[in-house]
């Protein structure tokens, strides 16, 4: 395991967590509740944003795989995020009529944010050998739980205001995502800067090698079986913050503490969990988390009053950290080398096209129950059956070149 690239490449994950945190939070609110945007279009942003990545990060991907450069394309990536971020935060302070404007330019934000995830899991490569790559993962997640619970923490005297922590978690983004951006020794660099002839001939090569990754690569059931449950997880995650506020009427603070307490909880899970799948396989842990995904979600959805919410809302953060943090390392070691990054591109849009369906599904039902108490809960209960097909697709969809990656025991 290369220690030095092991902290910056956590470091990032620390980072990113601290925008994302108070973003979903705070800003999340101001463009719903504040701003008078509705459900199904705040929830469409993450929809247009998955388009965006569908026909940009793919083509991307293969010319990196093939030439080298993940590098610069994170950086070029976070660099995007935190302009756009600053600039939906600074037409947000102008007032709720311009709300329009802000979620425009938070969609642009998102799509960079998420575009940096295609190069950042890739890296994981140049972190730690596949022996080691569940607890890498797990250490990773651990960051980033601690990057949320920090992110909170930073923010929560500003509470009050939906718009001052997503300011201030800009730029502590800023500031820790700089090491990884500066230090970082990937193994591959470009051997010239990319242009217009590179992309097209990319484009080119994109389609034709995009059958043959289907056909034949063994991460494709797994591709499957991530976009159903991590749209369960990842709509969940977006609309916490308004649950709380339209079901149980949980002031902000409040929402800041029971945030921190699910943070603190993923990120045990995601080192727990890397350092159990490293041991009994990544798949196995998979399957179990999943299990427990589905026995969390039904109770979740029909706890009568916010106390029994928060109680039970909290230890899912173990559910969390852990499906993420075993769903990247398997990942890893189901692609090949060559197809690193391409096979992350598309991770990256399963994790990005579950806010496709997901949102969609949550949205419409909120709507048609008129944003009710009972239709917000009848969302969360409807998310378990995502959960169920994507541990369906693991069980019995499997690749004969599948074969699970569990390490030899040392000693």
């Amino acid at each position: 395991m290369n220690k030095r690239n092991l902290f910056l490449w956590s470091l990032y994950d620390f980072a990113n967590s601290i925008v994302f945190i108070n973003f979903l939070l705070y800003f999340a609110q101001w463009l719903v509740i504040d701003g008078g945007l509705s459900d199904f279009s705040y929830n469409a942003i993450f929809a247009v944003t998955t388009v965006l990545l569908l026909v940009s990060a793919p083509v991307i991907a293969g010319y990196v795989d093939r030439n080298g450069g993940r590098k610069f394309f994170l950086n070029t990536a976070t660099i995007g995020t935190i302009i756009s971020y600053g600039l939906a935060v600074t037409v947000a302070s102008l007032g709720s009529g311009y709300v329009v404007l802000a979620a425009l330019l938070f969609l642009v934000g998102q799509y960079f944010y998420q575009f940096s995830f295609v190069f950042y899991n890739a890296m994981i490569e140049d972190v730690a050998s596949q022996e080691k790559r569940g607890r890498a993962s797990g250490i990773g997640y651990f960051a980033n739980a601690l990057g949320q619970f920090f992110g909170l923490l930073l923010t929560f005297q500003f509470a009050d205001s939906r718009l001052i922590p997503v300011g201030i978690s800009i730029v502590a983004f800023s500031i820790f995502s700089l090491p990884m951006m500066l230090f970082f020794k990937e193994s591959r660099v470009p051997r010239v800067a990319m242009s217009v002839k590179d992309l097209r001939e990319s484009t080119q090569v994109f389609f034709r090698q995009l059958l043959s990754f289907f056909v034949v690569s063994a991460s494709v059931p797994m591709l499957i079986a991530f976009f159903l449950f991590n749209d369960a997880i990842l709509t969940l995650a977006n609309n916490f913050a308004i649950v709380l506020e339209r079901v149980f009427v949980v002031d902000d603070m409040q929402k800041s503490l029971v945030l921190m307490g699910i943070v603190v909880m993923s990120g045990i899970g995601g080192a727990l969990s890397g350092w159990i799948a490293d041991r009994i396989g990544f798949l196995k842990t998979l399957k179990l988390i999943l299990v427990a995904w589905l026995v969390a979600l039904p109770i979740l959805a029909i706890v009568p009053e916010s106390g029994s919410f928060i109680f039970f809302s909290i230890p899912i953060g173990l559910l969390i950290g852990s499906v993420f943090a075993v769903s990247r390392a398997y990942m890893s070691v189901l692609l090949s080398k060559d197809n690193m990054t391409y096979g992350f591109s598309f991770y990256t849009l399963a994790e990005r096209f579950a806010t496709f369906a997901g949102p969609l599904v949550w949205g419409t039902i909120v709507l048609l129950g008129s944003s009710s108490e009972t239709s917000y809960r009848l969302a969360v209960a409807a998310m378990a059956l995502f959960i169920l097909a994507g541990l369906l697709i693991l069980v019995f969809f499997r690749r004969e070149n599948a074969v699970e990656f569990i390490p030899k025991r040392q000693g």
